[in-house]
């Protein structure tokens, strides 16, 4: 077993953990008790002292631990999302990647998509269907693409 694994094993045991409902519970009964032992203590520096420095190293540390689950965790979302890509018929090959692309890029796909969900909106509200995998266009500035691509919606719209 590498580092890698045994980090990752360890990493998603101790997230799972953290995330139950027995952790929370224990986390609250030791600030009570903290807090109960106060007046023992005489609200000294030492006594905010040992929360204080408590809390900073446990958040610390969950910290990369949760992170590294997720980052586990979104990539093989990713990476099963690309497959449903990849397998439906009709679907758009060039989405595959997109968490690779640079803001710039993500902008024009997301308008684009924006564009289609409001044509499709639109389609319901005049009794059309909204079941259509139009040509998704290059760029959002081109002129002729949107017109094909509401022509192709309006080629595909049914209505009753």
């Amino acid at each position: 077993m590498t580092n890698n694994d045994w980090f990752s094993k360890f990493s998603t045991s101790l997230s799972s953990m953290a995330g139950k409902p027995a952790t929370f519970v224990i986390a609250v009964a030791l600030v009570v008790v903290w807090a109960i032992s106060g007046p023992m203590f005489h609200f000294s520096d030492t006594w905010q002292l040992v929360i204080n420095t408590s809390t900073t190293i446990v958040t610390f540390l969950m910290v990369f631990l949760i992170q590294n689950t997720q980052n586990r965790d979104t990539a093989a979302m990713q990476i099963k999302l690309d497959e449903l890509i990849r397998a439906l018929d009709g679907a758009h090959n060039a989405l595959l990647d997109l968490e690779e692309l640079n803001e710039k890029e993500l902008t024009r796909f997301r308008r684009r998509y924006e564009q289609l969900a409001e044509d499709a909106r639109n389609a319901l509200r005049s009794g059309g269907v909204d079941t259509d995998s139009p040509f998704i266009d290059e760029s959002d500035d081109d002129d002729e693409g949107s017109r094909r691509d509401n022509d192709s919606a309006r080629r595909h719209t049914k209505r009753p």
